[in-house]
C-alpha cells in the first residue's frame, strides 16, 4: 500500500442510510478540514476495507459491514494517502463515541453536502453518493 510522509494511510467510510450520509465533526480542525467520513489509520495487517469498519465503530458506535472501495488518492488537503469504503449499517445508532476525536455527527442529505464540505468531495466518492442519495431520497 502506498504511503504519504511515512504515515500510514487513512480509510474513510462512506455510510448512506434513509437517503442521508454520516458525516463526523473533528473535535481538533485539521486545517480546512471540520466535517469528514468516519475515518482513521491503517493499522498494520488491516485492509483499508476493516479499517474503515473499525474506525466507524470506534468513532460512532455504529456496527457497518464494508461493501466496497470506492477508490482512493492523495488528499489535497492533507496530503495523507487515503481510502474511501463504501458501508453498510448493521446495527446501532451514530452519536459521538470517541469524544477526544469527535465534537457532532450529522446525517446530511445530497443537498447539503456542499455546506458541510465547501471544497467539494473527491470525484469518484461524490459519484457514488449521487447515485446512493439520489436513488433512496
Amino acid at each position: 500500500m502506498s504511503e504519504t510522509n511515512d504515515k500510514p494511510g487513512i480509510s474513510a467510510a462512506i455510510i448512506v442510510q434513509d437517503g442521508r450520509v454520516l458525516m463526523v465533526r473533528r473535535a481538533v480542525k485539521e486545517g480546512e478540514l471540520s466535517w469528514q467520513f468516519p475515518a482513521g489509520a491503517v493499522e498494520d495487517g488491516e485492509t483499508p476495507e476493516q479499517a474503515a469498519v473499525r474506525e466507524t465503530l470506534e468513532e460512532t458506535g455504529l456496527t457497518v459491514e464494508a461493501v466496497k472501495l470506492i477508490g482512493d488518492r492523495v488528499h489535497p488537503k492533507s496530503g495523507r494517502f487515503m481510502s474511501y469504503t463504501a458501508c453498510s449499517p448493521i446495527s446501532g445508532e451514530a452519536h459521538v463515541a470517541d469524544d477526544e476525536e469527535l465534537d457532532a455527527v450529522a446525517w446530511v442529505a445530497h443537498s447539503e453536502i456542499s455546506e458541510y464540505v465547501p471544497y467539494g468531495l473527491f470525484e469518484p466518492v461524490q459519484e457514488y453518493l449521487d447515485g446512493a442519495l439520489l436513488r433512496e431520497a
